[in-house]
């Protein structure tokens, strides 16, 4: 595992972490991942209870209404990570007001266009009338509408980045990547992330995703994609390897310019439920492993950046394979779910794997405790996954519209004590 000796403060706080040796303190991530980050409504509401109704609410994740965090903030909860996007879209003509979700005003991206929906809600509707996503009425976040392949597979996967513009977790994708078609942007990136490492003492997460069972999913519906791993596993394979190409040529890109620069480079692939994983291990280990692993050591090879994976649900089964398929640290870390508790999974797996959230449940604690009841939790996590390193603070996955401001502050406040 590459750790860089000359790291000082909070960079040198999450290396440690990733070493499994205990830091000065916890390390700390609000907002340096999009599933772990805080809604619109949550931050627009969180400001003027810190006293800084002043700063901005930036909505840079419009799919799932995630706002990025100001400086002033994250040094007000000692955050030690940041996403190098969130260097992109710097001037103020990048944004414009807009108030999709009511009593909360904020600032988009300009190129975002949502238009009223028939039922109230709201739509986007691309140039050629195909409407890609929608927002129901009541509703805080953009939901799918266009599933490109639910009636089949096409011949040899023609059209498939077409397919997958359609989609849109990549037709609306967040920062820095909303500007990757523009001229010099490789450049820029590489300026940008140095630019941030000279600035900051953070460390830094480039959010790459590269997802390969949610890929099938997005194009053929997911119970569709659970079919077609028994009943079409050779239409599956060749999905997957066209997507393979596609990821390995992106991830030389992305570690030619920034693959001495960032910390940590950031995959997603959601692989569970509540109950149990999306799919057998056995499905796992023919499908998906192998393809997991070329990935892993893709970026070994041709970085020092460490890999973290993005999975949801309960993926206790699937750990020691998403191990030894070269994942270095793990997230949301979704404590609820089945065979998820922290014991349980520090216990199984802390010498190996970094936990990058489990921090505080975000679907019944947060929400819902008291700020007394959120301490007393968020501290019995602390004592179970801090010791020995292998543990970053965040809460489990993002920060929802219905937590109280004095919930977040209990929680991160409690990290900052202990």
């Amino acid at each position: 595992m590459w750790t860089d000796p000359g790291a000082t403060g909070s960079r040198r706080r999450i290396l440690d972490s990733l070493a499994h040796r205990e830091p000065d303190r916890v390390p700390i991530d609000l907002g340096a991942t999009p599933s772990s980050g805080i809604s619109a409504v949550a931050y627009g509401r969180l400001l003027p209870h810190l006293g800084l109704a002043g700063l901005p609410n930036r909505v840079y994740d419009v799919v799932q209404e995630l706002s990025e965090p100001d400086f002033p903030v994250l040094d007000r909860f000692g955050v030690d990570v940041l996403d190098i996007g969130r260097a992109f879209n710097a001037d103020p003509s990048a944004w414009a007001p807009l108030e999709l979700i009511p009593g909360t005003p904020a600032l988009y991206p300009a190129w975002f266009r949502p238009g009223p929906a028939p039922d109230g809600g709201w739509e986007v509707v691309r140039p050629d009338g195909l409407r890609i996503a929608r927002m129901p009425p009541g509703a805080t976040f953009f939901d799918q509408a266009v599933f490109p392949w639910v009636d089949g597979y096409p011949d040899k996967y023609a059209g498939l980045d077409e397919a997958m513009d359609q989609v849109l977790w990549s037709a609306l994708v967040h920062s820095p990547w909303d500007r990757a078609g523009e001229e010099g942007f490789w450049d820029r990136l590489r300026a940008h992330a140095l630019d941030l490492r000279r600035t900051t003492d953070k460390a830094l997460v480039i959010v790459c995703g590269c997802n390969l069972f949610e890929w099938g999913t997005f194009l053929r519906r997911l119970d569709n994609f659970l079919m077609d791993l028994v009943l079409e596993p050779d239409r599956v394979e060749g999905l997957l390897d066209a997507l393979m190409e596609r990821h390995l040529a992106f991830l030389d890109r992305v570690c030619r310019a920034v693959g001495d620069v960032a910390d940590i480079l950031r995959f997603g692939d959601d692989l569970g439920m509540d109950q149990g994983p999306l799919l057998s291990p056995e499905d796992y280990r023919r499908f998906f492993k192998p393809r997991h692993a070329r990935l892993c050591d893709f970026v070994r090879r041709h970085s020092r950046m460490h890999t973290f994976l993005h999975s949801c649900g309960s993926i206790h089964a699937l750990i020691p394979d998403l191990i030894e398929a070269g994942f270095e640290i793990l997230n949301p870390v979704q404590t609820s779910a089945r065979h998820m508790e922290p014991e349980r999974l520090k216990r199984d797996f802390g010498r190996d794997v970094t936990f990058w959230g489990g921090g505080c449940d975000t679907r019944r604690v947060l929400n819902r405790g008291t700020p007394g009841e959120v301490r007393d939790h968020v501290r019995r996590n602390l004592e179970i996954l801090s010791p020995g390193g292998g543990f970053v603070f965040s809460a489990v996955h993002n920060i929802l519209s219905d937590v109280p401001p004095e919930n977040i502050v209990a929680m991160m406040d409690t990290v900052l004590e202990t």
